[in-house]
Order: structure tokens, then sequence, then C-alpha cells
């Protein structure tokens, strides 16, 4: 099977745009969670990348975030200079990037939204992110995968605590 057999059409039809050649990977019982994709890949949690939506005065923002922490709405306001930032509703999600919650890419989505991508994603040499679907992902350096979505380089985790 090829890519174009495995990734989400829309995510397919994104990679050639922008000649990107990757290996999509599929896996049957799902990763749909973070700590899921980590086992199946056989990567640290903190390779997974969350592509995350949320609403910031009633504007859409992609969040990408490693799976080894959690987003701190506050910082995303922050960075945003919003008054209000709270997580998209499954269905501002679908409508936004035409995908379901569980398999949003970091980039090929349906509208041009605002990328958020948190610095600490740099700290490996491969990041691995969804494909458009719960069971399919693909590794791209995080530089890369930053630049093709387009993302500001931001702080917006979750202090350890």
């Amino acid at each position: 099977m090829t890519t174009t057999d495995i990734a989400h059409p829309r995510f397919a039809a994104a990679l050639s745009e922008l000649g990107l050649d990757v290996e999509v990977r599929r896996f049957p019982d799902g990763t749909r969670t973070a700590v899921q994709a980590a086992e199946a890949i056989g990567c640290e949690l903190s390779q997974i990348v969350k592509s995350l939506v949320f609403e910031a005065d009633g504007e859409p923002v992609v969040v990408l975030l490693d799976g080894a922490s959690r987003v701190d709405p506050e910082l995303v306001r922050g960075e945003l200079g919003a008054q209000r930032v709270r997580r998209a509703s499954a269905e501002l999600v679908r409508e936004t990037t035409g995908y379901a919650i569980g398999g949003v890419p970091p980039f090929g989505h349906r509208t041009k939204t605002r990328v958020l991508a948190d610095r600490r994603l740099l700290d490996h040499e491969t990041v691995w992110a969804a494909a458009g679907t719960p069971d399919t992902v693909f590794p791209l350096a995080p530089k890369s995968l930053v630049d093709h979505a387009g993302g500001e380089l931001v702080d917006v985790r979750e202090a350890a605590g």
C-alpha cells in the first residue's frame, strides 16, 4: 500500500502539494491517544505530536504539542492576545480541519488556521503525527513539521508540577 492508500485523502493531497514524501503507517488497533500512538510506534511519548484545536475569542487556532505535555490555555491566550481561550468542540474541530478528533494532522486542514507549535517539539530528531485518521501516523523532523504547518514557535506547555 502507498501513502495515498493509507492516509486520509485530504492529508495525502496536502503531502503531494507540499512535495513531501513520508511513510504513513497504519495501526489497525488505533492510535487515538498519544499513549496508544507511542506504544504502537515504539517511541517516546514526547515524540508524538498532538494537533489540538482551541477557540480563541471565537476563532479556531491549532496548537501542536508533544504527547507527554498538556496545553496551558492561559499561555495560549497570552500568545494570541485573546480574552478567552477554550478547547474547541468536536464540531468546530471537524469544520475547521476536516478531520475528527484523534486524527487531526498538523497541516492539510480544510481552512487556513493559525498554528502555534510548542518549542519542546524541537527536542527530538523525529516526531510522529496523525495522518488524518485515528489509526495512521507519519514521521517527520520537527522543524520541517512546524514549517509545513506554518507554525509559530511558542511556549504553551503547562508547567510540570
